[in-house]
């Protein structure tokens, strides 16, 4: 049984996108309270019942999280351009070493706003 389930988490930060036009609001420094969702993906374990254990998507998290929680994205590598989809795509790769089932990064910079990235 080929199973895709989530972990979410909450950071703050501050940011500016340095590349969009010339009096956009974004340009200026702001902060989000980001929500992030981990999807991981797999066989579910006939024993344990699980894909994986919620806490080992915590524990792979916790490092990037603590890079990200209540800092100025712009000053961490990578994320110069500190938009959605850079930071989806940012997180995918710190995470995905630590978590091989890792399936989605989902970004959600707003209530209404956000992105999904999947991988190359």
């Amino acid at each position: 049984m080929h199973t895709e389930l989530f972990k979410e988490f909450m950071f703050e930060a501050a940011h500016r996108l340095p590349h969009v036009p010339e009096g956009h609001k974004c340009g200026r420094l702001h902060g989000h309270s980001f929500l992030v969702r981990i999807y991981v993906a797999g066989e579910v374990d006939p024993h344990t019942g699980w894909v994986i254990d919620f806490s080992e998507i915590k524990s792979a998290f916790k490092p990037i999280y603590d890079r990200l929680d209540h800092y100025y994205l712009n000053d961490i590598d990578g994320l110069e351009n500190p938009t959605s989809e850079v930071l989806a795509k940012w997180i995918w790769e710190q995470l995905k070493p630590e978590l091989p089932i890792l399936s989605k990064v989902m970004i959600k910079e707003t209530c209404t706003a956000g992105c999904i990235y999947t991988g190359e």
